[in-house]
């Protein structure tokens, strides 16, 4: 099981979460991807993850509703995978917004990114729906996941 370093980043390291995603995902997207989706977001949260001071993952998240926190993306090298650093960034993540008052978590993954779904489930999340995303022209898995007790209400 890797140890990695989780490094909370501001929006000055965008350039670097652009560059990880690139290595990670297809197609490949400009800093302007990240910029419009956390356009009038609140509580946005970059994480990245380190072994031996190099980056090889990161985590992106924001306030989806008030009290439910959104985990948007997570993404490690491919040679960095399978030794544990997507979950270590997913608990860091949901460590941070429990912290911050949120009492769910809500994460979207495409049907055909099997190890996608997996980590989720592995992290606790439940199967809460699906819904068809014309973007990619196929279907997301809704998960969800409890913080904690709602405050107030």
């Amino acid at each position: 099981m890797a140890n990695a370093e989780i490094n909370l980043v501001g929006v000055s390291e965008t350039g670097l979460i652009r560059d990880l995603y690139n290595e990670v995902f297809q197609p490949r997207v400009e800093t302007e991807f990240f910029e419009h989706r956390f356009h009038e977001r609140s509580a946005i949260l970059n994480l990245i993850a380190d072994l031996d001071r190099r980056p090889v993952g990161f985590s992106c998240g924001y306030e989806y509703q008030p009290g439910i926190w959104f985990c948007w993306l997570v993404g490690v090298l491919p040679a960095f995978r399978g030794i544990g650093v997507a979950s270590q960034l997913f608990e860091a993540q949901l460590a941070w917004a429990g912290e911050h008052g949120y009492y769910t978590a809500r994460l979207e993954c495409s049907n055909e990114h099997r190890p996608g779904l997996s980590l989720a489930l592995s992290q606790g999340f439940k199967i809460n729906g699906i819904c068809w995303d014309d973007e990619t022209h196929c279907n997301l898995v809704i998960f969800g996941k409890e913080l904690g007790q709602r405050v107030g209400r």
